[in-house]
C-alpha cells in the first residue's frame, strides 16, 4: 500500500495547515460515518507525532504516514489524496 497526494493537495496542507518540513500528518481510522470498506468508520487526519508508521510518504520534508495499527482500515488499497475543486476539501480514494 502507498500513500499519495496530487499537487493540489500538498498546497492545500502548506494553505490550510501550514505544514512546513518537519512536520507529520497522520491518516487514521476513526470511528463514525462510513467509508468504502467499513460502515461505521472513516478516515480521520491530524498533525501528530508517528508511533509505529505502517506505510509513509516523505514530500518535501513533511511526512505523510499511516500507523501500523490503523492498516486494517485500508484494506491493502492505496490512499490517494485530492482536492474537490467545488467544496476546496480533501478528497480520499482508495486504488489498487
Amino acid at each position: 500500500m502507498n500513500i499519495a497526494l496530487t499537487d493540489e493537495a500538498l498546497q492545500w496542507f502548506k494553505n490550510e495547515m501550514e505544514v512546513v518540513t518537519g512536520d507529520t500528518i497522520r491518516f487514521y481510522a476513526r470511528y463514525g460515518g462510513s467509508s468504502p470498506f467499513h460502515e461505521g468508520f472513516s478516515l480521520g487526519m491530524t498533525r501528530e507525532e508517528p508511533l509505529e508508521i505502517g506505510v509513509q510518504t516523505v514530500i518535501d520534508g513533511v511526512i505523510y504516514y499511516i500507523d501500523e495499527k490503523d492498516l486494517w482500515f485500508f484494506n491493502d488499497y492505496n490512499l490517494h489524496i485530492d482536492v474537490d475543486k467545488q467544496l476546496y476539501e480533501l478528497k480520499y480514494d482508495y486504488l489498487k
